[in-house]
């Protein structure tokens, strides 16, 4: 469905569901307009339905880059992406749904060392906040399956090696180029935690480290 245009259930979609999940980009690229137009018709979409519970992926790019560590108790609501903020607080606004901040995705074919081989690297310093598709798969099926109804998790591995060690690993395993150089740039020391997963769902990551990705 485009839901930019859409919001009618289709005839031949049933009216009730185990759950839902729901992964719509608010992205940079729009405007605040378009994503608040876009997600007012995710609501009156879901609002039609029947569920026992809906989980929304966003992104820890929500956050923003400041140094050191940082988590679900963040509440400087000016320093928060706009886009995705707001597209949080309509998903919020439905009942039984838990949101899912995902860090950087890797697996399958979505590899770190692909997109820096020879290439001029200017973040390596910085920490990677990434998470791996076959642990969100799982605490996806997690949530859906404990008693859990509410709740923000940021889903990122425990482990943040730098970004240059995580290209190194990357290119080494999968036989990519290096960059042509790790240059310094304008970085920040941002630490995503994903402790209150961990806690909440007792979950032990498959990739607690971006190096073995």
């Amino acid at each position: 469905m485009d839901f930019d245009v859409d919001k009618n259930v289709p005839d031949f979609l049933p009216d009730t569901f185990d759950y839902i999940l729901t992964s719509v980009p608010a992205s940079s690229k729009n405007t605040i307009e378009t994503v608040s137009h876009r997600f007012d018709n995710i609501l009156s979409f879901i609002r039609l339905l029947q569920y026992r519970k809906h989980i929304f992926l966003s992104s820890i790019g929500i956050y923003p880059d400041i140094e050191g560590r940082v988590d679900e108790h963040f509440n400087d609501q000016e320093a928060l992406n706009p886009l995705l903020a707001l597209a949080e607080e309509k998903m919020t606004s439905l009942s039984r749904t838990i949101v899912f901040r995902l860090g950087g995705l890797f697996g399958k074919n979505r590899i770190f060392a692909k997109y820096f081989a020879g290439k001029i690297c200017t973040t390596g310093e910085q920490p990677a906040n990434f998470v791996h598709l076959q642990d969100v798969i799982q605490l996806i099926f997690l949530a859906f399956s404990t008693d859990l109804e509410h709740g923000l998790f940021n889903i990122v591995c425990p482990e943040h090696p730098s970004k240059e060690e995580v290209i190194i690993a990357s290119a080494a395993k999968y036989g990519y180029e290096l960059p042509i150089s790790f240059e310094p740039g304008q970085t920040t020391q941002k630490i995503v935690s994903s402790d209150r997963v961990i806690q909440t769902l007792d979950y032990t990551f498959l990739y607690p480290s971006p190096l073995n990705f």
